[in-house]
């Protein structure tokens, strides 16, 4: 499988941001494609775990609105800061930390406060993508 990506489950886990026990779970169901090695180890192929974790992104979420916006990261709010006209709200979504600054009166609104839940939805014109393994 030379130049062929594959993941073990735990990377696999890491990148999808669950539990190694949710992706043997996947696996063991049929829902995502695991092959084993010679010592009996689970791996999946980097194609099929895109795939997957398009179709993770392809189910909504019970609740949401409709948007243009196709990045939606779900968390747990963890800060806010508020002066008199804006506020900064840090969201822990998995492994991410999302800042975001609005108005105070949008926080109150809103009525968020640390423990609540939140998505962050992110719409942009510009991402900088880098390169997740730094050995290649």
């Amino acid at each position: 499988m030379d130049g062929v990506t594959t993941y073990r489950i735990g990377e696999a886990a890491e990148l999808l941001g669950v539990s190694v026990d949710t992706v043997r779970r996947w696996v063991d169901a049929g829902r995502l494609a695991a092959a084993r090695d010679d010592h009996g180890h689970r791996s999946i192929g980097g194609a099929d775990l895109a795939g997957f974790a398009r179709s993770l992104a392809d189910e909504p979420d019970p609740g949401a609105r409709r948007s243009s916006a196709r990045n939606r990261l779900r968390g747990i709010v963890t800060a806010i800061t508020r002066d008199s006209v804006m506020a900064q709200v840090d969201i822990q979504a998995g492994p991410f930390r999302v800042v975001s600054l609005m108005s105070r009166e949008a926080v109150d609104e809103l009525g968020l406060e640390v423990g609540s839940p939140a998505v962050a939805v992110i719409k942009s014109t510009t991402v900088v993508v880098e390169r997740g393994d730094a050995d290649k």
